[in-house]
């Protein structure tokens, strides 16, 4: 099925987004409005550590004004680019985020965000040979903690609904397939 764009108008801009209304037109001749948002890519990272004692994943914790609610999360942002490099951008967030640097970064897979109404593609990457430093928060991450947590607790975060954030779900698991397949 293919939706033809009859117009497009650009309604909302801000730093971070752009909202645009297009005109469509169904195969059937049916006609309709479509509201789009769009943003730069995006990307979310795995930071795993392996060590005698386990397996961690590192998670901030932040307030999302949009739910009124704080909750635990996988590092991810944008950096209001479109050709911004994922790799680069990936190190960037980890780091600004939790002032994690590094050693191994692996690209696992890019997947739509909310492509029901937004067009926003966000790269899934690996971390791993984790090293300490220092973090480098924007001023809407003041409230950001970070966290250690074992894979076993995170993976009861995910179920308890202190994890809610599709993107974190939807990262780990892409990671899971991707570890099971090397197996």
């Amino acid at each position: 099925m293919t939706i033809r764009t009859i117009s497009s108008k650009e309604v909302y801009r801000n730093k971070w987004t752009r909202v645009r209304e297009d005109i469509i037109e169904y195969p059937d001749g049916r006609r309709g409005l479509y509201g789009v948002v769009d943003k730069d890519p995006a990307v979310i990272v795995v930071p795993l550590e392996v060590t005698p004692e386990g397996e961690f994943v590192w998670l901030v914790h932040q307030y999302r004004y949009t739910v009124g609610a704080s909750f635990y999360e996988l590092p991810q942002g944008g950096w209001e680019e479109a050709d911004a490099d994922a790799e680069e951008m990936a190190r960037g967030e980890l780091a600004e985020e939790t002032g994690l640097r590094a050693d191994r970064m692996t690209r696992l897979a890019s997947l739509w965000i909310g492509y029901g109404v937004m067009r926003q593609l966000h790269h899934v990457f690996l971390a791993e040979g984790l090293m300490q430093g220092e973090t480098d928060r924007e001023p809407e991450e003041s409230d950001m903690t970070v966290h250690r947590v074992s894979v076993g607790e995170f993976e009861t975060m995910l179920l308890d609904g202190r994890v809610m954030d599709n993107c974190t779900a939807a990262a780990w698991g892409v990671y899971r397939v991707w570890r099971d397949r090397r197996l």
